[in-house]
């Protein structure tokens, strides 16, 4: 049974833009002291529902009561002042200021003189980090910090304004494994302390193992509401995807041919940043998954293939022939296109509609004569859209108010359409829901079986086991061992290499 007042009490919450209601009726209640997941498939409306309470987003009808009290927040000054805290998936820190600066931004102690005392707000930091067991020096500029302490500060942000209720959003995306325990140290002990969490995630093992009860949204609906340890894994993925999923993420032998030609070679490569020396092969038809510790070298690697950084030794060969980029322009003419890590700031133009993104690397298919043309945008439009599977209401608005699945759909999309015969991927599954990721891994075997290659790069040794021919792992910027899919045995086996711990 639920307290009498939970924390944060969530009642028919209906949300519209425009003409399109996003939420539909949602109740949930979050109580003090537990992790309370929200699953739901990209643009089911989980982020909507938690943005309403942050008050990014007026309610358009619906009740909230914290604590047991009617609140209207309409702001996100009234969520703070209610106790609310979020952190985004997209972090929200100012990289050039120290820890201490961005935890107190816009509520900076003031010394003698009404001057910012930057010594107190360091002191008032290094207390709340003591409390929560994180060791992060106050003073360091966050632009220093590894991505998992930028996670840790934003908690901290958070807990410093008072908040009793915390809403994580992804919050283990960009973490790698060992980060993830740290986080999950964390939790537990803000739970002890009566912390309310909500916890926004994609991946059934953390929801499993961290959270106490679980609500399921789908298409802005609540559809599933119910104490974790009452509902088997398979239960969950169905109600979140509104069917049965018969494979998940299954590796399919595509019987690719030893003998192809070879499409992608690399030697010996290394960069002004971690690499020193890295070799692999992609045959037609392949794909090759690289898989590393976060800082291991796989993004620069990536960079190196797509022209964004020069090899300062090495070489690489496609088709069998050399190949130098000045630029990326030059790797894309070669044949090479790349999908980033970061899908809002290196793969879209936030501001611009999906059909813009969706054209911008192939203007030259939808002109007449100097000018674009109206029909042939739409008409590429309409057939990507279709193809994709990208969810959207009207592909001319703004693509940044799509969900973060849709949004990686318009990335992969707009990329496999510019007809390239190597795809590299940098972490294409990250964030996105089961059903998204079946969706992608359908899409990157697909265009292998076309006769190309793919490089696929991703910290979620799952999806790399579903979709990888041949796995090779990367450790301190060098090409450490290779295996063959059918060698690997397991997600733990694979682990255990990528550390360094197997023979």
């Amino acid at each position: 049974m639920l307290p009498v007042a939970p924390a944060v009490r969530m009642r028919q919450i209906v949300k519209n833009f425009g003409p399109v209601e996003v939420l539909k009726s949602v109740d949930m209640d979050i109580v003090a002291g537990e992790v309370h997941a929200l699953a739901g498939e990209n643009g089911a409306g989980k982020s909507t529902l938690m943005k309403v309470l942050q008050g990014v987003h007026p309610i358009t009808s619906g009740t909230i009561e914290v604590d047991g009290e009617p609140v209207d927040i309409r702001s996100t000054a009234d969520a703070e002042r209610a106790g609310i805290g979020m952190v985004f998936q997209e972090f929200s820190l100012i990289p050039s200021m120290t820890v201490a600066q961005n935890i107190f931004l816009n509520r900076e102690i003031k010394g003698v003189g009404g001057l910012i005392d930057d010594r107190a707000a360091e002191r008032t930091t290094k207390e709340l980090f003591d409390e929560l067991g994180v060791r992060i020096d106050p003073s360091v500029r966050v632009e220093d910090l590894g991505t998992a302490y930028w996670q840790l500060v934003e908690i901290a942000k958070a807990l410093a304004k008072n908040a009793n209720v915390l809403v994580m959003d992804e919050p283990t995306a960009s973490l790698a494994k060992h980060e993830v325990e740290n986080l999950f140290e964390l939790i537990h002990t803000l739970k002890s302390r009566g912390i309310a969490i909500v916890y926004i995630s994609h991946r059934m093992d953390e929801i499993r193992r961290v959270a106490d009860r679980i609500t399921v949204l789908r298409d802005g609906r609540v559809v599933l509401a119910s104490p974790v340890a009452e509902r088997t894994a398979a239960e969950i993925i169905e109600a979140i995807i509104g069917r049965r999923l018969a494979s998940e993420l299954v590796y399919r032998d595509r019987g690719v041919d030893p003998a192809a030609p070879v499409l992608l070679e690399a030697n010996d490569i290394a960069s002004s940043s971690v690499l020193e020396s890295v070799s692999l092969t992609i045959r037609a038809g392949e794909i090759v998954g690289l898989a590393g510790l976060m800082g291991s070298g796989r993004t620069e690697f990536a960079r190196v293939v797509a022209g964004l950084d020069r090899p300062t030794q090495g070489s690489l060969s496609i088709d069998g022939k050399p190949v130098r980029f000045p630029d990326p322009l030059a790797a894309q003419g070669a044949g090479v296109a790349l999908i980033p890590e970061d899908r809002r700031d290196q793969g879209l133009v936030l501001e611009h509609s999906v059909s813009d993104n969706l054209t911008l690397p192939v203007l030259h298919r939808v002109k007449s004569g100097a000018l674009l043309s109206p029909r042939k945008v739409r008409e590429l439009t309409d057939l990507l859209v279709a193809r994709f599977a990208v969810k959207v209401a009207d592909p001319y608005a703004p693509v940044n108010r799509l969900s973060g699945g849709n949004q990686q759909k318009v990335v992969v999309a707009k990329w496999v359409n510019t007809d390239p015969r190597i795809l590299v991927m940098d972490e294409p599954t990250a964030g996105v829901d089961i059903g998204t990721k079946t969706e992608i891994l359908d899409i990157v075997r697909d265009f292998a079986s076309q006769g190309n290659a793919v490089l696929f790069i991703s910290s979620e040794l799952p999806e790399l086991l579903a979709v990888a021919d041949r796995i090779v792992v990367i450790r301190q910027g060098r090409s450490y061992r290779e295996l063959v899919r059918a060698d690997v045995e397991s997600e733990e086996q694979l682990q255990l290499i990528i550390q360094g711990e197997a023979a």
